[in-house]
C-alpha cells in the first residue's frame, strides 16, 4: 500500500481551507507549525477503543445494540511496502456499545488465522451479518498460496466466538467483505481492493502471480471497480455469477481510471436511505470517502460526492449504520499510535442527509 500522498500533503489537507486561504505568509507558517506538533488537534471524534489497535470497523444493530467488527492492527516489524505485508493481522475481536459515549465491551478473540483451515496469512477487514438464527462472519484472508479469498464463519452469538467453514467462498477472490440484507431479505457481498488488495490480478477470471501492482496508471479506460453478488439462502456460497459495481458520472459515463477523486479503490460499503442504495468506498490514494446513489442493490451507481475529506494515516474504511434514530459513520485513523499508518484506532461520528439526499461532507479535524 504505497502512500503517493507524503505525509505533508496529508497534514495540508487537515487543515480548515478558511485559515490556509485568509492567512499571510507568517501565519500560515505557524498554522502548518501547529499542525505538524499535533495533526490531530481538532478531531471531531476520540478512538472508541484504547487498549488494541483496531481499523476497518463494520458497525451492525444486533439485539438493541450496536457491534463493532474491526480488523485487529498489530506491530509485526514488518517493514511497509506495497503489497501491504505491514499489515499483518492474525485475529479478530468483537466489540459492542449500548450508546455512544458509553463504555464499549472487548468480547475477546472471536477468530484467528490459526481456526481456519484454509488460511495463510493476514486476516484484514471483515464484516457480519445475520439471517435465521446465525451470525455470519465474512473475512478476507490470504490462502496457503498467498492469494487473497474471502471466508465465512458462523456463530450463534454476535460476539462469537466463530467457527470458520472449511474452505473459502467458491468463486471469492480479493478483499473488504461487505453484507447488505436488503428490506426484501435478500442478501449482497461486496468486496474488492486493489493494490495490495490483489483485485487487478483477476482482470482475466484467474489470478495472476505476475499481474499488475495496480491500475492506476490506465487513466483512460474505465476504472477497476468493486464486485457484488447475492449470497444463497445458507449465506455461505454465491447464489449467481459475480458482477461489476458500475459507478457512473453525472453523464451516464462509467469512471475513468485517471479519475483518483472519484474512482473506487477499496472499502465498499452499501446502505439504504429513502428507497435508495447508496455505495460508499475509499478512493485509496487520495484518501477520501465518497458515494453513489442507485435504485438497485446492483447499480448501476451515480457518483454524488464525498462523504469524509482525508484521514491522518494511508486511507480510510468505513461502515454507515442507523442506531436509534440516528445515522452514524465508523472509520478510523491513527491519532493513537501519533500517524503510524498500520496500527490504527475506529472512530465514530454522525453522519447527515441533506433533504435532497445527498450527504453532508464531514470534516475529520474541524477546528
Amino acid at each position: 500500500m504505497n502512500r503517493l500522498m507524503n505525509r505533508e500533503l496529508i497534514l495540508l489537507l487537515s487543515v480548515p481551507l478558511f485559515l490556509l486561504g485568509g492567512c499571510n505568509g507568517q501565519q500560515k507558517s505557524k498554522e502548518m507549525e501547529t499542525v505538524k506538533a499535533d495533526p490531530f488537534k481538532g478531531a471531531i471524534s476520540k478512538p472508541l477503543i484504547t487498549k488494541i489497535y483496531t481499523a476497518d470497523p463494520s458497525a451492525h444493530v444486533f439485539e438493541g445494540k450496536l457491534y463493532i467488527y474491526p480488523s485487529h492492527d498489530i506491530d509485526a516489524g514488518i517493514p511497509e511496502n506495497d503489497n501491504g505485508d505491514h499489515f499483518a493481522m492474525k485475529d479478530y475481536h468483537i466489540f459492542s456499545l449500548d450508546s455512544i459515549g458509553g463504555p464499549v465491551t472487548d468480547h475477546g478473540v472471536a477468530l484467528t488465522v490459526k481456526d481456519i483451515p484454509w488460511g495463510g496469512r493476514q486476516l484484514w477487514a471483515p464484516d457480519a451479518a445475520f439471517k435465521n438464527g446465525t451470525y455470519y462472519l465474512y473475512f478476507p484472508l490470504k490462502d496457503k498460496k498467498d492469494v487473497f479469498k474471502i471466508g465465512v464463519a458462523t456463530s450463534i452469538s454476535p460476539s462469537g466466538p466463530f467457527a470458520a467453514e472449511k474452505e473459502p467462498i467458491k468463486g471469492s477472490f480479493s478483499i473488504d467483505p461487505a453484507v447488505f440484507t436488503d428490506t426484501d431479505g435478500s442478501t449482497y457481498l461486496y468486496f474488492g481492493g486493489i493494490w495490495g488488495g490483489q483485485l487487478q490480478r483477476w482482470n482475466k477470471g484467474v489470478y495472476d502471480a505476475n499481474g499488475s501492482k495496480t491500475d492506476l496508471k490506465n487513466d483512460t479506460a474505465p476504472a477497476l471497480t468493486a464486485k457484488v453478488a447475492k449470497l444463497g439462502p445458507d449465506m455461505k456460497q454465491f447464489a449467481e455469477q459475480v458482477k461489476d459495481v458500475v459507478i457512473l458520472d453525472e453523464k451516464g459515463k462509467p469512471l475513468l481510471g485517471g479519475d483518483h477523486d472519484r474512482r473506487f479503490f477499496e472499502g465498499s460499503w452499501m446502505h439504504k436511505y429513502n428507497g435508495k442504495y447508496y455505495f460508499s468506498y475509499s478512493t485509496g490514494d487520495t484518501h477520501k470517502l465518497v458515494y453513489a446513489i442507485g435504485d438497485t442493490p446492483y447499480g448501476p451507481f451515480t457518483y454524488k460526492g464525498v462523504i469524509m475529506l482525508p484521514v491522518m494515516g494511508w486511507t480510510t474504511h468505513h461502515s454507515i449504520v442507523e442506531y436509534k434514530g440516528k445515522w452514524l459513520i465508523f472509520y478510523h485513523d491513527t491519532e493513537l499510535s501519533k500517524g503510524k499508518t498500520h496500527l490504527r484506532n475506529v472512530k465514530v461520528t454522525g453522519l447527515e442527509h441533506e433533504a435532497d439526499g445527498t450527504i453532508k461532507t464531514i470534516h475529520p479535524y474541524q477546528q
